[in-house]
C-alpha cells in the first residue's frame, strides 16, 4: 500500500496495483482499474515514485526471501536415530495354490 492524501487533508492507503492512470489536470487524480477515482494532494510525480518505490521495495523484500537460509518443516528422517528396525524380514516365496 502507498499513503496519499486526500484534499481534505485525510489520509488514506490504495494498493498502488490497482492504479490504472494517474492525471493531473490540475489536482492529481488516482483512477482505478474499477474506475473508481480519487483526487489527492501529492503532485503527480510524487505517487509515481512511491508506486516506484513500493515496488522496488516488494522486489528486494523477495530477493531477501530467496537468498534467506532455508527454514525446514519437516526434520530430516537421515538426522534421526538408528533404532536397528529398518531392515525387512526376507520375503516369503510364492507358490500356486492347490485347488
Amino acid at each position: 500500500m502507498i499513503v496519499v492524501t486526500r484534499l481534505t487533508g485525510a489520509q488514506f492507503g490504495v494498493n498502488p496495483d490497482l492504479i490504472q492512470r494517474v492525471d493531473s489536470a490540475p489536482d492529481t487524480i488516482l483512477t482505478l482499474i474499477d474506475g473508481t477515482k480519487y483526487i489527492v494532494a501529492e503532485p503527480m510525480l510524487e505517487v509515481i515514485g512511491r508506486i516506484n518505490e513500493h515496488r522496488a521495495a516488494v522486489l528486494a523484500r523477495s530477493q531477501d526471501i530467496r537468498t534467506a537460509p532455508r527454514m525446514e518443516l519437516v526434520p530430516d528422517p537421515s538426522d534421526e536415530p538408528d533404532d536397528g528396525d529398518d531392515e525387512l524380514a526376507p520375503a516369503l516365496p510364492l507358490r500356486p495354490r492347490s485347488v
